[in-house]
């Protein structure tokens, strides 16, 4: 009887000290292809959005992932724990990341789908509404 499983190539794609090395031109993995040209046209005020929000957008990219993920995490975590007294600084710390979350969509809103555009717009509006009630002494 013949068995139909492929042999695993090397360990399994796994990289790292272990792993399989990439060699100059052989099992490189292609270059992302990034238009030069949005597929979109966009307004004037949108390529005025665009081009003001690159300089910070770069900043961000550049800066460590773990510093916008413990930066956001905490503000979040901060604007749901913190209440009583202190709800109204909850309130801040949601909007800050609401506000974030919106700058993105706003970037990224004429490359996403429409269910996607729905669902980050409802967590944005979510954020929102959780600072509104937060101010509010509801939550």
């Amino acid at each position: 009887m013949a068995r139909n499983k492929k042999e695993p190539k090397g360990n399994g794609g796994v990289r790292g000290p272990g792993g399989p090395q990439f060699q100059s031109g052989k099992n490189q993995p292609a270059a992302p292809r990034v238009p030069s040209t949005p597929k979109y046209s966009a307004s004037p005020l949108r390529a005025a959005f665009e081009r003001k929000s690159f300089p910070v957008l770069a900043r961000v990219t550049n800066a460590p992932r773990w510093l916008l993920i413990v930066g956001l995490g905490s503000s979040l975590l901060l604007g749901l724990i913190l209440s009583d007294a202190w709800a109204w600084l909850g309130a801040v710390f949601l909007l800050i990341v609401g506000a974030f979350l919106g700058w993105l969509l706003a970037l990224s809103w004429p490359l996403l789908s429409p269910g996607r555009r729905f669902m980050r717009v409802l967590v944005v509006g979510a954020l929102g509404g959780l600072a509104i009630l937060k101010v509010g002494g509801s939550f």
